[in-house]
């Protein structure tokens, strides 16, 4: 649920880095007190919508062959859910300061969240015996520190991070051009994973199990990725924008960044493979979810290694403010790879072949930009 709001990541650091880039502080600090305001309000709203319906979004994901499960997950769920507005509100922040081109405050803020939730899930999981709860409890904590020292880092910089206002119609007008095209694109990733996560869970708990352990391995492989979709978003406005724009170094930017994803994401899908492969009993000690998990081994390697030059292109494109080419592909894929889901699903191909249709969609996601920016058609391009 939460990549629904990632928009909000998106719009910020792209709004932020296109006002600094115009050197236009005082409109900086305004746009970063509207979208936290919107940021709190979207937390609070998905505070409540957690615990008013919780329980029924678990059953419908979990359907009823596993509703035994839907209990413990409701627990996780709920204590999680106390950090919505304080995980939104951090997501401001931290986009806020990316798009300053800082860092380090980010990462700080981030290193003492991971030590946090590290040391909690111990005490309160192996020696406490909280289980679950015990897990929901230490990330929910993590997020509310993190989201505080996110708004610190911001502060010190000569920004008030604790000043909030209510966007006027023209404020909504700005969100909302540029992040509807993003809510598109990311409703069509959401979409398409929780359509996977019904159809695996529905296959049966060892299925659904080893579903699980490849797709957060995924999501924890794909982090890595992030950093150069940031770094188009922080850096090319000004190259595009800015009062000392220079498109050649923008180019140069971009093809950096698309040979550094290649290759990390070469590292990563090696990396990333061999571990559930070779060392499956990190994960679990169940023969079942193993053979399981062994099954995905090839699409979830090509999954893996196309994912970090998509999030360079990805960020070219949204830096450049390509929104309506990113959003109609991707609704264009999902749509696409939902039709596959449901093939393989009724042909009986079983995990598999729920993996394959995701590593198609991944490497939709990837040669679509990459063809748009080839052709010439760049905002790299066009506005030389």
């Amino acid at each position: 649920m939460s990549y629904v709001f990632m928009f909000l990541s998106v719009a910020t650091s792209n709004m932020v880095a296109t006002s600094l880039a115009r050197e236009d502080k005082n409109e900086v600090q305004h746009q970063i007190s509207v979208l936290l305001f919107v940021g709190l309000t979207g937390g609070l709203f998905m505070l409540f919508f957690t615990k008013l319906f919780g329980s029924w979004a678990l059953a419908a994901f979990t359907g009823p062959n596993n509703a035994h499960i839907v209990p413990a997950a409701n627990t996780y769920v709920q204590i999680r859910g106390l950090a919505w507005p304080a995980v939104l509100v951090g997501w401001v922040a931290q986009s806020a300061s990316l798009g300053m081109k800082d860092s380090w405050g980010p990462l700080k803020a981030l290193a003492v969240a991971s030590a946090v939730n590290g040391i909690g899930d111990i005490v309160l999981c192996s020696f406490l015996g909280y289980g679950i709860a015990g897990a929901a409890w230490a990330t929910m904590v993590s997020q509310v520190v993190a989201g505080y020292m996110m708004i610190t880092s911001l502060n010190k910089k000569g920004y008030n991070a604790y000043t909030i206002s209510i966007p006027s119609l023209d404020d909504l007008q700005t969100i909302f051009g540029l992040a509807a095209p993003v809510f598109i694109m990311l409703m069509a990733k959401v979409a398409f994973y929780a359509l996977i996560i019904y159809f695996a869970t529905n296959m049966g708990t060892h299925t659904g199990a080893a579903h699980q352990v490849m797709i957060q391995t995924y999501c924890m492989c794909t982090v890595w990725g992030e950093p150069l979709s940031q770094t188009a978003q922080s850096f090319m406005p000004e190259l595009l924008y800015g009062i000392n724009k220079n498109l050649p170094k923008a180019r140069m930017l971009l093809k950096s960044l698309a040979i550094i994803g290649a290759s990390l994401g070469l590292l990563l899908g090696i990396v990333g493979t061999s571990v559930p492969w070779l060392f499956p009993n990190i994960f679990t000690s169940d023969g079942k979810v193993i053979h399981e998990m062994h099954k995905v081994l090839a699409p979830y390697f090509v999954a893996l290694a196309v994912t970090p030059a998509t999030h360079s292109l990805e960020g070219t494109l949204l830096a450049g403010r390509d929104l309506k080419f990113v959003s109609l592909s991707m609704s264009g894929c999902f749509s696409l790879g939902a039709v596959v889901l449901l093939l393989v699903s009724s042909g009986g191909y079983g995990l598999p072949g729920c993996w394959l249709g995701f590593s198609s969609l991944c490497n939709a996601f990837f040669l679509l930009p990459a063809y748009f920016t080839t052709k010439n058609r760049t905002i790299v391009n066009r506005r030389s």
